[in-house]
């Protein structure tokens, strides 16, 4: 086992960031945006990387949204989340030069609702890899204002495992109910430590150093060969953090 690089405390804050414009200084070939920006922040005690979307794009998709929720009513229905999901796009910060499709990846990540995020927004925020083209991944993500809702149902909901561009939450949950998601004590604004441990074409989920998975995936969509980047995920809703990146494979 090699490890291949990464503390984000270490290798992003003190060479990437002399100011977020960080990747103007070395590794704009190392490091790809999709759709987000980013910052250098000191939250919770922790030296951190702040992802948010970058607003032109929440700007338009908040035009689209409208849109089809206006044509919808004029036809006196209500959208699914299914119709929505041509609307969504990826934001990541992808790692371009770290191949991964075995091995572990370890993170600790805080998810805070954006001051536009809808009733809807759960605070998402994740880690994805097998990143081919910015729409084709594997990713783990939370929903940590799920952990302690007064609701069994959301509790249920707040880890959610996802292979874009066709296996959506939406999509699985309505096949699948209940086989890709799961229950942990989890809350927003906090830091909480994920490990994800990819072998063959299984992945698990181990949360704030438990020793037991909080979810276990047995079939990942994108397959045993497929390969690519890892990245930071956010959605457009998160303000999300992420501190103490280590990949090992």
């Amino acid at each position: 086992m090699k490890n291949l690089l990464l503390f984000l405390s270490l290798f992003l804050v003190t060479n990437a960031f002399a100011d977020v414009r960080g990747l103007e200084q070395g590794l704009e070939d190392e490091i790809r945006l999709v759709n987000v920006i980013t910052e250098k922040e000191n939250f919770k005690g922790k030296p951190s990387l702040k992802v948010y979307a970058d607003p032109e794009v929440t700007d338009s998709i908040r035009e689209k949204t409208a849109k089809l929720i206006k044509g919808f009513q004029s036809r006196g229905k209500q959208p699914t989340p299914a119709d929505f999901e041509p609307l969504s796009s990826s934001h990541l910060v992808v790692f371009e030069t770290i191949e991964f499709n075995q091995g572990t990846i370890e993170a600790e990540i805080a998810g805070s609702l954006s001051s536009n995020a809808s009733g809807q927004a759960r605070g998402f925020v994740g880690i994805a890899w097998n990143v081919q083209d910015d729409k084709t991944y594997d990713c783990i993500y939370l929903r940590p204002t799920n952990g302690r809702a007064n609701d069994q149902q959301r509790r249920n909901h707040s880890v959610q495992y996802i292979s874009h561009p066709d296996w959506t939450w939406y999509r699985l949950r309505k096949e699948m109910p209940s086989k890709y998601e799961a229950y942990v004590d989890i809350v927003p604004d906090e830091w909480i430590k994920v490990k994800i441990v990819v072998e063959d074409q299984s992945a698990k989920l181990y949360i704030n150093e438990v020793e037991q998975p909080t979810l276990i995936i047995n079939n990942l969509k994108t397959g045993r060969e497929a390969g690519g980047n890892v990245a930071l995920w956010i959605h457009s809703s998160t303000i999300g953090r992420f501190s103490n990146l280590k990949i090992t494979r």
